[in-house]
């Protein structure tokens, strides 16, 4: 996956270098996006030092350790610290990815620097906007959809049918996939992108679905759909070890034989 950093002529300026805790030996250095929308100035990057023997391992216990003990003003987002809840999805040392999955150890640069998912807009420091996602993965209707008067205890499915299922449904919307992607960083507002189109493909492919036409309709665009052009980023990003781009050729291919 291409790393992204920024350009020398970038507005981001080198901010704030925090005091190093008293008495640690064991220090390390992090790096962290700083940004306000109540501030009327530039983004700026903040330096901070951990005292290692105070911190656990991941990057996710840096960023709680500069909050709770160096910077409270410090915003992001978290949760379930157990690489599921996907909320503390951020671009760490240039690579998208859960910030309670990342170990410090695993970040080979002497500093560990964070900033949000790029391409989407900022709400505070390591937050971005996750509006135009949601809404898409919206538009896809993800949930069963049945014409079939609703059984009297459960919608059965064959081992064999359940099966296609894995590797679609573990997917935990942290949307690393989804800001990973060059063409959705260029038509974000019309192509679906990796994540919203893998959850579109789990019901595609859902036996129990009777809906598969309507659904294949509402894909069939220029853009909704279309604008992957298998770069592969999508997988290499995704801290599932999913497939996204796999997902994509496959609707792709149920487009072609539904013509056929």
């Amino acid at each position: 996956m291409v790393e992204i950093t920024l350009p020398k002529n970038s507005r981001v300026k080198e901010g704030k270098v925090w005091p190093k805790p008293e008495g640690a030996t064991n220090l390390r250095e992090y790096k962290i996006y700083r940004w306000s929308p109540d501030d009327e100035e530039n983004p700026r990057v903040d330096t901070y030092y951990i005292d290692m023997d105070d911190c656990g391992p991941m990057v996710l216990d840096g960023l709680i350790y500069i909050k709770n003990k160096i910077d409270p003003t410090l915003t992001f987002r978290r949760s379930c610290r157990e690489g599921i809840c996907g909320s503390c999805a951020m671009n760490i040392d240039g690579t998208n990815t859960l910030a309670c999955t990342k170990g410090m150890d695993e970040v080979a640069q002497d500093a560990v620097k964070i900033y949000p998912l790029p391409h989407m807009p900022v709400v505070k420091d390591l937050v971005p906007d996750l509006s135009v996602p949601y809404a898409q993965l919206s538009s896809i209707e993800p949930w069963l959809q049945t014409i079939t008067p609703e059984p009297a205890t459960e919608w059965k499915q064959s081992h064999e049918d359940r099966t296609k299922l894995d590797g679609l449904y573990e997917c935990i919307l942290c949307f690393c996939c989804q800001t990973s992607c060059p063409s959705y960083w260029w038509n974000g507002e019309r192509y679906l992108g990796p994540a919203v189109l893998l959850q579109a493909y789990r019901w595609l492919i859902d036996s129990r679905d009777e809906k598969t036409g309507e659904r294949l309709d509402n894909l069939e665009d220029p853009f909704r759909l279309y604008r992957c052009h298998t770069i592969m980023n999508c997988t290499q990003a995704c801290p599932k070890g999913l497939n996204p781009a796999k997902a994509i050729a496959n609707i792709k291919k149920m487009m072609v034989e539904r013509r056929v």
